[in-house]
């Protein structure tokens, strides 16, 4: 052990390479780890949706297999859920009510909106960022449960769909837990991020098929004035998508 030095120096003889390295001891790392999940516990916008429960999701008809389906998720994150809909639909409600119960569990979870994401991962490039590029990538790639909400446009862009992809593609290959809400289909999303999310063997890919809840409930229309984006329920690579109850 290293009595609370943090690093150990390696036991080798003097011809070998590593004579006179430190290593971070194993406490060191843990350390490190935890210190990364908490900086990116404050840039999550999960604290802001504690009210998004399952006890307070208004399960409609068109809600009920999605709300299933992310229950079951919630109880044991095993593979990837993705949640396709419209605006209003309840998507972000349901992704954070897993990330929620995950946290009452005392189970580690970290939410980001998508955009929000690329933000921060922009804004790591800068000197004296409070969290360098690295740990922020690292400590996303690597999250007990990582809930991306809102996928869509933000990946038109050469960059931003090279680093999704970087960040599905690692989730993907090691089998760590992930939720992912987009308001486009699987078509529209296309490429490579479509071909991890698509695949039956690790993802289950539910549609809420509803109108816009918020709309219906307020009256209110989106920002614009016009009416909320119907979303376009498409098969990808042959394979249907939508469920129904």
């Amino acid at each position: 052990m290293c009595g609370d030095a943090g690093y150990l120096r390696q036991d080798v003889t003097i011809d070998d390479p590593r004579f006179g390295t430190i290593s971070p001891c194993s406490c060191k790392v843990r350390e490190i780890a935890d210190r990364r999940m908490r900086a990116l516990v404050e840039r999550s916008n999960l604290s802001a949706l504690a009210g998004m429960t399952f006890d307070t999701f208004m399960v409609g008809a068109p809600q009920r297999n999605a709300f299933t389906r992310a229950q079951q998720f919630a109880e044991s994150p095993d593979g990837w859920l993705v949640i396709m809909g419209g605006y209003g639909t309840g998507k972000t409600h349901l992704a954070a009510a897993i990330g929620n119960q995950r946290l009452a569990a005392t189970e580690p979870a970290l939410f980001m909106v998508v955009p929000d994401l690329l933000d921060h991962l922009r804004s790591a490039y800068a000197p004296g960022s409070e969290l360098g590029y690295d740990d922020l990538f690292e400590g996303v790639r690597q999250a007990p449960l990582l809930i991306l909400d809102d996928l869509g446009t933000q990946i038109s862009t050469q960059w931003a769909a090279e680093k999704l992809y970087q960040l599905f593609n690692h989730r993907y290959i090691f089998r760590l837990p992930t939720v992912i809400t987009t308001n486009n289909s699987l078509d529209e999303i296309g490429g490579r991020l479509a071909s991890r999310m698509s695949d039956p063997q690790i993802s289950k890919c539910v549609t809420i098929d509803a109108d816009d809840f918020r709309g219906a409930v307020s009256g209110a229309r989106e920002p614009t004035g016009g009416n909320p984006r119907p979303y376009k329920r498409r098969s990808n690579r042959g394979v249907e998508f939508t469920d129904r109850p």
